[in-house]
């Protein structure tokens, strides 16, 4: 019981209209019809506090001549320098952008200003009344039925403050008339009950229906600044939060942090267990992020399964760290997604305004490029933008910008690294490897651009170059030799990649059976059914298909099982330890056991050792692919590599 009445005051001296029988709200929306209101009474206060300096003013003179002239000089004085003090902080505060949520403490110390207020007025009716000339009694009733008046429009949303403002007033008009019994005082003090009881009835049904409007507006925006998948503020919210942010720095030095953050393992999530499972991940996780914020503050979903945070009047860096770290440990408990428990994690770049920036532009790019680095160093690493960061930034965006004239300037080459028949001792194939000669970078590794590229969309034009020249290379090798490509994801899922292979494989006039396409376990599993279809055009067509780096990703067997794969790669880290630790010798064993009961080939990638390629000879693998074997040669090289006799001469059996 004392609990619930503690809450009711709490919400009473909020502003709270559920106090009073109006619409009940949460404290998002509560907090978001007390900004509405403290505007409104901004907006009012300054005329209202030069309204009370001026009254003042004129009961000190109405009350010269009183006995109580001092009492009242000293009254008027105190009263006109708290207002104008007020009215002038009022200003002020009207020049900084209006805040999305104001807090219940905020809202305590309006209520607590608006009854010192309206204690000082209902002291005039109790201390000047009665000594007063008639013509001072006069100005005195004005003076308080005006304030009354006042209060009631300055405080015509929040009837608590309206209370708190008359209610004084009225307790001091009401002690007054009770001192004189004449007839006239009582016909005062019944027109008293009559106004106040009017105009509090006003208050009521204005602030109930200014109450109702700002949540049908509330409701509204959200459609427009909410995310409908996770319920939180959408980029176009942030970017508005963003912006008053930056207002208040400009106007009052008020600084803020961007936090900038995204889900780790979404990826591998919405791969394994499908889009559906990837949603209820993204609404978990956005709740467990809301749940680190202060009350005032909302995490926004700016993109897949990117989020952002403005945190506003940032006292220290430190603070910034702490609801990062919070975010980090969020993750610690595994989700509860379709009956199964999966684990999650999230990075997190900082930046600090205005020291980082004071554009919404640089911050941005600058908490874009702090999140990478926190990405490179791990899921669940925090950091602040660095100097350095965006020296790599803008390093990446002028390889971004050099990437795109790549072909038309001829800097992009193929590589062929050979593949080895360990039963014919003879070379089968060669994996065509894209490489880069920036001239003035040198040799960029694929590990550089290769995601740039992808994320930027030029995978498609650069992946159609690589087709077209593999085949047009093949063309000049013998009958029996295949060349394999690597695809990206990107690549797998676009429409077109089908056309490009046929016209690719028609130009260079040779058969479909001697090009092999790459792909990789997550990006098969990204979009299974999609993947199916395109696989299996493939297989129509004659064009054959290998998975790459088998054992890295969740090596599902059930796509082993359904989709059309020629053989598997098995991922080098497997054989590079296969000699020394038993778990990864009975790995490779299993795998190729298995891939021979399902008739698909095997390709042991990394051979570097005669003990390895001995080892994989004797457990019967396919063929083996690696630096023992020949690191990557130029398309020229490849001709003399298919000619010597050395193969038959050092890996006979």
């Amino acid at each position: 019981m004392r609990t619930q009445l503690t809450s009711y005051f709490a919400r009473l001296f909020a502003g709270d209209l559920s106090a009073f029988g109006g619409p009940a709200t949460d404290e998002a929306v509560a907090g978001h019809i007390r900004a509405e209101q403290m505007s409104l009474v901004l907006g009012y206060s300054v005329g209202i506090m030069l309204a009370n300096a001026c009254n003042a003013i004129v009961l000190a003179i109405a009350l010269w001549a009183s006995p109580d002239r001092t009492f009242a000089l000293i009254w008027a004085v105190t009263v006109a320098a708290a207002a104008i003090a007020f009215g002038l902080q009022s200003h002020a505060a009207r020049r900084i952008t209006k805040p999305h949520f104001v807090s219940q403490r905020a809202m305590h110390r309006l209520v607590r200003n608006a009854f010192l207020l309206g204690a000082a007025w209902g002291i005039v009716p109790v201390a000047f009344f009665a000594n007063a000339s008639t013509g001072g009694q006069l100005v005195i009733t004005c003076l308080c039925s005006g304030m009354l008046a006042g209060g009631a429009l300055a405080f015509a949303t929040i009837p608590i403050a309206a209370i708190a403002f008359t209610a004084p007033i009225f307790v001091g008009i009401a002690i007054c008339l009770s001192r004189n019994g004449d007839l006239a005082f009582l016909l005062i003090a019944f027109l008293v009950v009559v106004y106040g009881t009017v105009l509090l009835r006003g208050v009521f049904v204005n602030s109930f229906s200014f109450a109702r409007r700002v949540m049908r507006q509330i409701e509204a925006e959200r459609t427009v600044r909410q995310d409908p998948l996770t319920q939180l503020p959408n980029r176009i919210a942030f970017n508005e939060t963003l912006d008053a942010a930056l207002k208040r720095l400009a106007l009052s030095g008020e600084e803020f942090a961007v936090l900038l953050l995204d889900l780790d393992r979404f990826k591998e999530v919405n791969d394994k267990f499908g889009h559906p499972a990837g949603d209820e991940f993204l609404v978990q996780a956005a709740s467990r992020l809301q749940r680190c914020t202060r009350a005032a503050e909302h995490v926004a979903r700016i993109g897949g399964d990117e989020f952002a945070l403005v945190m506003a009047n940032l006292a220290r860096p430190e603070d910034a760290l702490e609801i990062a770290e919070r975010f980090v440990a969020a993750f610690d408990e595994p989700f509860q997604i379709e009956g199964r428990q999966i684990v999650g994690a999230t990075s997190v770049g900082i930046v600090l305004a205005p020291r980082d920036g004071n554009m919404a532009l640089d911050l941005m790019k600058n908490a874009d490029a702090a999140l990478y680095r926190a990405k490179k160093a791990g899921p669940g690493t925090v950091c602040f933008f660095e100097q350095a960061d965006d020296r790599q930034s803008r390093d990446r965006k002028a390889l971004q910008a050099d990437l795109a004239g790549a072909i038309a300037r001829d800097e992009l080459f193929l590589v062929f690294q050979p593949f080895l028949d360990l039963r014919n001792n003879r070379i089968t194939g060669f994996e065509a490897l894209l490489r880069w000669q920036h001239p003035s970078r040198g040799l960029v590794p694929p590990s550089e651009f290769i995601g740039i590229a992808e994320e930027t969309g030029l995978i498609h034009e650069i992946g159609e170059w690589v087709i077209r020249r593999a085949c047009a290379t093949l063309a000049d090798w013998p009958e029996d030799i295949r060349v394999a490509v690597n695809f990206s994801a990107a690549q797998f899922h676009n429409t077109a990649v089908l056309q490009t292979i046929v016209q690719a494989l028609a130009d260079a006039k040779v058969s479909p059976s001697r090009l092999e396409i790459e792909i990789t376990e997550s990006m098969l599993l990204s979009k299974y059914s999609s993947a199916a279809s395109v696989l299996n055009a493939l297989l129509q067509l004659g064009v054959t298909v290998a998975l790459d780096d088998f054992g890295t990703g969740f090596s599902s067997l059930t796509y082993l099982r359904k989709l059309p794969f020629s053989r598997i790669k098995i991922d080098q880290s497997f054989i590079r330890d296969m000699l020394v630790q038993p778990d990864c010798a009975a790995i490779v064993k299993s795998v190729i056991s298995l891939a021979r009961d399902l008739n698909i080939a095997v390709v042991a990638e990394g051979v570097e050792t005669a003990d390895q390629l001995e080892y994989l000879r004797q457990i019967s693998c396919d063929e083996v692919q690696g630096y023992l074997i020949s690191r990557p040669v130029a398309a020229d090289g490849v001709r003399a590599l298919l000619d010597t006799k050395k193969y038959r001469a050092t890996y006979a059996a």
